[in-house]
């Protein structure tokens, strides 16, 4: 697997797709997340998402099309992407949906503390950036 760090994330195949991708989420809202990447680039259906939040589906990664080391490789570029543009990381909390006791949900397979926090954390717009985004749509 390759490791992404700041100084090559540039150069993955996936960064210009994830570029894009942010771009047309952040038309649209003042954040992004990984499930919002995940469902514009075309790897996870809405239908799908919803099934995981009512926990008819374990983990979020059973869900999302792709194997787990790309899906990892485009959360590092992600976050890589996030902090050039001068996204500010928020940590979301995700409960189930439906009836009953509501659960926090759980997005890997492996359950481990660092994939969770890739997928829980949301970019956010700094307040001083949006006039900015409004203006050039990146």
């Amino acid at each position: 697997m390759k490791i992404i760090k700041p100084k090559n994330y540039t150069k993955d195949k996936y960064y210009p797709t994830v570029c894009k991708d942010v771009g047309e989420v952040l038309k649209k809202q003042n954040y992004v997340s990984p499930i919002d990447l995940f469902i514009q680039c075309g790897r996870l259906d809405r239908k799908k998402y919803e099934e995981w939040r009512l926990k008819k589906v374990p983990y979020l990664e059973k869900a999302i099309r792709g194997r787990l080391s790309t899906l990892n490789r485009i959360l590092r570029i992600l976050r890589c992407h996030a902090r050039k543009i001068g996204l500010k990381e928020s940590m979301t909390v995700y409960k189930s949906w439906g009836k009953g006791r509501k659960i926090l949900l759980r997005f890997s397979r492996s359950d481990k503390n660092h994939v969770e926090r890739l997928y829980f954390t949301h970019y956010v717009v700094k307040k001083k950036r949006m006039g900015q985004l409004n203006k050039t749509g990146t």
